[in-house]
């Protein structure tokens, strides 16, 4: 009965508190870092994000400023292309009622400090802030959306990084 309750109170409460480990719940997620040595706004629309591209150097420390100007709620998710598509299937699997178990981390591998993909929810009308620092070990990630819809509809962008 309470695994049966669990399953319905996750399949009726909003992506932000599904969007599993990561995500700030005050809108809000940063690394254990004092010093940022840029800010970059954001802007998530209905279906897109602007600017779509970064360059980011190795090391370099950024304080994302996402501000929701569309109608729907969204993320803002920094990682691999395989952290990405297990992300968005867990996303699926959450949005079609397969419960999630909140103490399991599907990022595996992530580039934070706690082994977790770095992520926000954006409420529509509001702005969310995540503090990340690039990799020296990789290239290229991404930045992407992954409710249901929202990749496939164009939110993601790439980060460049070289220095």
């Amino acid at each position: 009965m309470r695994n049966t309750l669990l399953v319905a109170m996750f399949s009726l409460a909003s992506t932000t508190a599904l969007a599993g480990a990561g995500h700030g719940s005050d809108g809000s997620r940063a690394a254990d870092h004092t010093a940022i040595d840029r800010t970059l706004s954001f802007e998530a629309g209905d279906m897109w994000f602007t600017p779509g591209k970064l360059a980011i150097a190795p090391g370099e420390t950024v304080k994302f400023e996402i501000t929701n100007s569309g109608t729907l709620e969204h993320e803002f998710v920094i990682g691999d292309n395989d952290e990405q598509a297990a992300h968005r299937e867990m996303m699926r699997d959450m949005a079609s009622g397969g419960g999630h178990d909140m103490s399991a981390d599907h990022h595996g591998g992530g580039h934070d400090d706690a082994g977790n993909m770095p992520a926000v929810t954006i409420p529509p009308g509001e702005t969310a802030t995540l503090v990340w620092t690039a990799p020296h070990d990789v290239e290229e990630v991404e930045f992407a959306c992954n409710i249901p819809g929202h990749y496939e509809a164009g939110m993601s962008g790439d980060i460049q990084i070289e220095g």
